[in-house]
């Protein structure tokens, strides 16, 4: 009985009210779809609350022969406004912002950029292991609206435990594949919110993205259920054998009768209170998660200087013989998340179709390495060129990333050592995408000091990060190689087999 009190404590008052109004509640699909809706808003947000540094770099550190020099994308006003009136209308801008605009200041761009990310990075660990003791809802929350406070404080690995809650692992590639695209979309977002602002100062760069993870936090608190037992369903991650089977059942029963009735959906578990977590050293000793973790440390490495560099390399870099403005280019980048969005999709569908997380993560890493070498020596022959190059290297650089901070992490969170318990999915996100978050720090702030001598061996350092990616995966690789290898010639003895116990009936 206290249980089931403790249950109802945990509904989201959004969805309490709902219920209340309609008078019966939703099915477990509706829960489910409503899930992925909210937490695809709030991670938009939380990436949207990333990029304005991106986007401000070439107005702190700029460089005025350049910079004037203007040419607007061929779509014309959408990505360049009035932006080329004349020489004094943003004489601020042009004269950037100390430090930044002196000797060193792009070194700066980089220390601004590794301080953001260390401390994230250094939050990810601490932030798993509350998510997998603390009710995720009030902790997202939480997070939410402080990072719209602070742009600092973040929660993805609660995020990806929650998708974790309700999902099971069939088609868990696609299903978060797809999921997965709030990051590219938090990135558009982001910059388009932060280049739309930039006129009025490029405080405002900030404070806009900062609004919207603020609004998205009061929607998680409202509407988020972190568990199917929250709202009455079983767990799905209770063990394989019932958890179809149990789940049909629940959502058959609350379809019929209209109410979730607490206490007759079995196995009901403790829902969202307090719980006992996994470590950090025992999620550690999860197998795979370490040599995936590492995995992510270069792939964020390679992912996210383009994320924090890219804009600006755009307005420092002539394309077609001519320079186009800071909002342009920080509009014109966001043309890589697209084929990120593209790229996170067909990596979770081919791992799921494959049965190979390590096979298709390493494939597509080491795919990046030519497209991004054709992406520098090709980029600037025209802004066609340009854009499919730089759609095509957003499409092998975000596919792995995406399925290894999500399906990947899922898979390993609920891995069979832990006998069925999602207790881990926090922990084990934590782990991997906070280990993942060092690389992605790192990778900024050598652009920093690596541009100074010239591009060319910034993308040298980004080649080199995408093949110790994909040659860190070379044991899970084999392994999958090796069990696909066992179960062909299974199959291939067991219908030899076969046929010679028909030949020996027909004799």
């Amino acid at each position: 009985m206290a249980n089931n009190l403790d249950t109802a404590r945990n509904i989201p008052p959004g969805a309490w009210l709902t219920r209340k109004i309609r008078g019966k509640d939703w099915s477990l699909k509706t829960y489910r779809y409503m899930v992925l809706l909210i937490t695809f808003i709030a991670y938009t947000s939380y990436h949207a609350s990333r990029k304005p540094s991106s986007i401000v770099k070439s107005v702190l550190d700029p460089e005025p022969d350049k910079t004037l020099n203007v040419h607007p994308w061929p779509i014309g006003s959408v990505f360049l406004k009035d932006e080329i009136l004349g020489k004094n209308k943003y004489k601020s801008e042009y004269i950037g912002w100390e430090p930044f605009n002196g000797k060193g200041g792009t070194k700066k761009l980089g220390l601004i950029d590794v301080a953001f990310l260390a401390c994230y990075s250094l939050g990810m660990y601490g932030a798993g292991h509350l998510g997998d003791t603390l009710d995720l809802r009030l902790f997202l929350t939480s997070g939410m609206i402080g990072s719209g406070i602070f742009v600092g404080l973040f929660g993805w690995p609660s995020v990806v435990a929650v998708i974790g809650n309700w999902f099971g692992k069939r088609k868990r590639g696609l299903i978060m594949g797809i999921w997965n695209a709030h990051t590219s979309v938090g990135n558009i977002t982001g910059s388009l919110l932060a280049a739309s602002v930039l006129d009025y100062g490029w405080g405002w760069s900030f404070i806009a993205p900062g609004m919207f993870i603020a609004l998205a936090g009061v929607l998680v608190f409202l509407f988020l259920a972190a568990y199917p037992e929250d709202v009455g369903f079983p767990c799905s991650n209770v063990p394989a054998a019932s958890a179809e089977a149990v789940a049909h059942d629940a959502e058959a029963q609350a379809q019929s009768e209209g109410i979730v009735e607490k206490g007759k959906n079995a196995p009901i578990r403790e829902g969202s209170g307090v719980r006992r977590s996994v470590g950090l050293l025992e999620g550690c000793m999860i197998p795979g998660v370490l040599p995936f973790a590492f995995c992510l440390f270069f792939a964020k490495l390679v992912a996210y200087t383009f994320l924090y560099w890219l804009p600006f390399y755009l307005s420092q870099t002539g394309i077609g013989g001519e320079y186009m403005s800071v909002k342009s280019a920080g509009n014109l980048s966001t043309l890589f998340d697209v084929g990120g969005i593209v790229g996170g999709i067909l990596a979770g569908h081919i791992s799921d179709k494959l049965r190979a997380r390590a096979i298709t993560a390493a494939s597509f890493m080491y795919a990046a390495i030519p497209s991004m070498l054709l992406y520098r020596i090709y980029g600037s022959f025209s802004q066609t060129m340009n854009i499919v190059l730089m759609m095509i290297a957003g499409l092998f650089i975000n596919g792995p990333y995406a399925l290894i901070t999500t399906a990947v992490s899922a898979d390993l969170g609920t891995h069979s050592s832990l006998r069925g318990d999602s207790r881990a999915l926090a922990t084990v996100t934590a782990i991997i995408d906070g280990t993942g978050s060092i690389g992605a720090a790192l990778g900024p702030l050598l652009t920093g000091f690596l541009s100074t001598k010239g591009w060319n061996t910034v993308f040298v350092m980004l080649m080199l990060g995408a093949l110790i990616a994909g040659l860190l995966l070379s044991c899970q690789v084999v392994a999958e190689i090796n069990d696909k290898t066992s179960k062909l010639m299974r199959s291939t003895s067991g219908l030899q087999s076969s046929e010679g116990n028909a030949m020996n009936w027909l004799r």
